[in-house]
C-alpha cells in the first residue's frame, strides 16, 4: 500500500501492485499484519468516480471479488463467508483482510483510492500473533488448495473488474444483495466496538450506504465503522 500510494499520482487508471515480500505490513487501525512468504499481499490503486460517500463501498466490491477469485482457484464456495466490514472467512476462520486508504484531491474529495488485500494462501499467523478475541486465522492450504500469489492476482484482478463494473453500472443495490447472501452470522448477536462505546444487538442488515444495522435493546442502530465481535 505504501508503494501504491507513492506511485499513485502517476496512475491514470486502475493499477495493481503485488508484494512478494513485506517489511512493514499493517492492518486496520495500524495493527500488525503477518506476511510469510507465499501469502498474498496486493494493492489496487484506482481513481473512483462519484460522491465521496460511495468510495468506501469498494470494501464490499473487494470482499465479493475475493470470494469470486477464491472459488475460481478451487476453494469450496460453501466454506466462504463475508464478515463486515472487511474480512473473508474460511470455515469461520479469517482467511483474508481488506484495507482502504484514500488520497485527497485538495478540494475535499478523493483523488485516488488504494484497496489493500491480504490473503493467507499458505500460512496463517499463530494464536500469539492475533489480538485476544479475534477471529482465528486460517490458510487456504487447509482446504487443499494451492495457488501462487501471481496466479491468485490474475483471478482477483479479473473478478474485481467485473464487480466494479457492476457497481458503476447499477449502483450499490446488487452489490449489497450479493454481499448479504454470503454474510457471516447474519441474525446473530454481535458487539460493535467503537473508540468510546460498545453496542450490542442482533445483526439484521447492511443499509444502502454500507452501514451495519444492529437491533439493540434501545432501538435500531446504524454503524459506519467498528470492530465486530460475535
Amino acid at each position: 500500500m505504501a508503494e501504491a500510494a507513492r506511485a499513485a499520482r502517476a496512475v491514470s487508471g486502475p493499477e495493481w501492485v503485488l508484494a512478494l515480500n513485506q517489511t512493514a505490513a499493517r492492518g486496520r487501525r495500524g495493527r500488525m499484519w503477518s506476511m510469510p512468504p507465499g501469502n498474498f499481499a496486493a494493492s489496487l490503486t484506482m481513481r473512483p468516480e462519484g460522491p465521496v460517500a460511495d468510495v468506501a463501498l469498494r470494501s464490499f466490491v473487494a470482499a465479493i471479488a475475493l470470494r469470486d477469485a477464491l472459488v475460481a482457484v478451487g476453494c469450496p464456495a460453501g466454506a466462504l463467508s463475508l464478515k463486515w466490514p472487511n474480512d473473508v472467512l474460511l470455515n469461520g476462520g479469517k482467511l483474508a483482510g481488506i484495507l482502504l486508504e484514500s488520497l485527497g484531491d485538495g478540494r475535499g474529495g478523493v483523488s485516488h483510492l488504494i484497496v489493500g488485500i491480504g490473503v493467507n494462501l499458505v500460512t496463517a499467523p499463530g494464536p500469539d500473533q492475533v489480538e485476544p478475541g479475534a477471529v482465528p486465522p486460517v490458510a487456504l492450504t487447509q482446504v487443499g488448495v494451492a495457488v501462487t500469489p501471481e496466479a491468485f492476482l490474475d483471478a482477483l484482478a479479473a473478478a474485481f473488474a467485473l464487480r466494479e463494473a457492476s457497481l458503476a453500472t447499477y449502483g450499490f443495490g446488487p452489490t449489497r444483495t450479493e454481499w448479504l447472501s454470503h454474510a457471516a452470522r447474519l441474525g446473530d448477536v454481535a458487539t460493535a466496538r467503537l473508540p468510546n462505546e460498545e453496542i450490542t444487538g442482533t445483526f439484521r442488515d447492511i443499509d444502502a450506504t454500507g452501514n451495519l444495522i444492529l437491533d439493540t435493546a434501545h432501538g435500531r442502530r446504524a454503524i459506519a465503522a467498528a470492530d465486530i465481535h460475535f
